[in-house]
């Protein structure tokens, strides 16, 4: 019997016998299911984690200088945040050494922030993330303005009181207005908005759009930080190759002008989005895993499911076994068919598995807060072990009839 014949009969066999084949793949299309629907979510979080939420912080092929991390993930102990306090600022003193050691290609850009209470004609006081920049900033995020204009150059070197604000800004403070060439008053200071952002959305309900810049010379400067203290300097690179080679240029820098000894450990950050991502990384891990391996569990219920209706099948067939063996059926021919037919039923009930486990991942997408992203690997591991269960299962059962002795099959009635 040829491969494609035993294929043919095990689809007659199936239709033939349909509650008894939906029982025996039902079992495998529950494991792969949520095999695929936990690897889904799983993938669907990690892609959010990157691009809406890290992405949306920092800028692709960039890495901030700070004295401690600004994006803090997993377990950050009591000695890790008073050695964070221990350590010394970064100063206006150090831009220049800095990028002084960075390429030509580089941008870089001096970044102070903090929460500062802002009020306008049109709205009420409300605390705001404030930042005041230098001249590059807007190109390394990659922010444009929806109304109005950017900051000039000259506003920069002059240290202008004029803002660039954020949507969720100009909808609270100037309500159905147009925003550009109105006033804002930031601790009490006036200041002139000149530019709308582009709306950058928001993460786990925390807005991205609640924010405003101003020069860094600007009144602004002297709020945010005390005087001569920067909260950062962001550098990008061209490509991730230049960004790791300056972020080591930044690091001899930055060591040599803190008086560093060979073995003692930093006490700056250089932050990149990988190292802000270096917890979840390793949570991932740990729910990959999960979700392979609980799956696991209702695929081997579903194997000894098809492993026991096949032993079924074998003894109410024993009759036709004993006759196919009597008109010149080979063991091989009898293994063959037994097996492609407990195989077939378990890479059915993988391949419906896989399709319910992705409109299940979407559908929880849909009506919840949690992401999804269907991973190919996963569908291709997916109907490979539901094939695979099928084969461990139907061994046996395929053994027992192709060893069955003919005269006695076909006393069985």
């Amino acid at each position: 019997m040829s491969l494609l014949e035993a294929v043919h009969l095990a689809f007659n066999t199936i239709r033939v016998q349909k509650l008894k084949s939906f029982f025996t793949l039902l079992g495998v299309m529950i494991g792969v299911t949520f095999l695929i629907a936990v690897v889904s979510i799983v993938g669907g979080m990690s892609a959010y984690m990157q691009d809406q939420l890290v992405g949306k912080i920092m800028a692709i092929n960039s890495f901030e200088l700070r004295h401690r991390p600004n994006i803090n993930m997993g377990d950050v102990t009591e000695e890790m945040i008073r050695d964070w306090r221990r350590r010394p600022r970064i100063r206006e003193q150090d831009v220049e050494p800095v990028v002084s050691a960075l390429g030509r290609d580089a941008l870089w850009a001096v970044v102070g922030q903090d929460n500062l209470k802002v009020e306008s004609r049109f709205g009420r006081q409300r605390p705001v993330l404030c930042f005041a920049v230098t001249d590059d900033y807007f190109t390394i995020k990659r922010m444009n303005v929806t109304k109005g204009r950017l900051i000039s150059p000259p506003e920069y070197a002059t240290g202008a009181p004029v803002v660039v604000i954020g949507q969720d800004v100009a909808e609270h403070f100037f309500p159905s207005l147009d925003p550009v060439g109105r006033e804002l008053r930031i601790a009490g200071f006036p200041y002139t908005v000149v530019g709308v952002a582009e709306k950058q959305g928001s993460a786990f309900g925390f807005s991205f759009d609640k924010f405003l810049v101003s020069p860094h010379k600007s009144p602004m400067n002297r709020l945010v930080n005390v005087h001569g203290v920067i909260d950062a300097i962001v550098v990008q690179s061209p490509n991730e190759t230049a960004m790791v080679d300056a972020m080591e240029r930044v690091r001899q820098v930055m060591r040599a002008r803190h008086k560093l000894h060979p073995g003692q450990p930093d006490n700056f950050t250089l932050e990149t989005s990988s190292s802000a991502l270096e917890f979840w990384n390793k949570l991932k891990g740990y729910l990959v895993v999960a979700g392979v391996a609980l799956p696991a569990i209702g695929l081997i219920v579903g194997a000894i499911v098809i492993m026991n209706i096949m032993l079924v099948a074998v003894a109410e067939r024993t009759h036709e076994i004993g006759i196919r063996k009597s008109l010149g059926a080979r063991r091989s021919d009898i293994l063959r068919q037994f097996l492609v037919e407990a195989t077939r039923l378990s890479t059915i009930g993988a391949a419906i598995g896989v399709a319910v486990g992705i409109a299940f991942a979407k559908l929880l997408a849909a009506v919840s807060p949690l992401p999804a992203a269907v991973e190919l690997w996963s569908i291709f591991v997916a109907v490979g072990v539901g094939a695979g269960v099928g084969v461990i299962a139907g061994v046996y059962p395929a053994s027992r009839a192709a060893l069955l002795d003919p005269i006695a099959a076909l006393r069985q009635e």
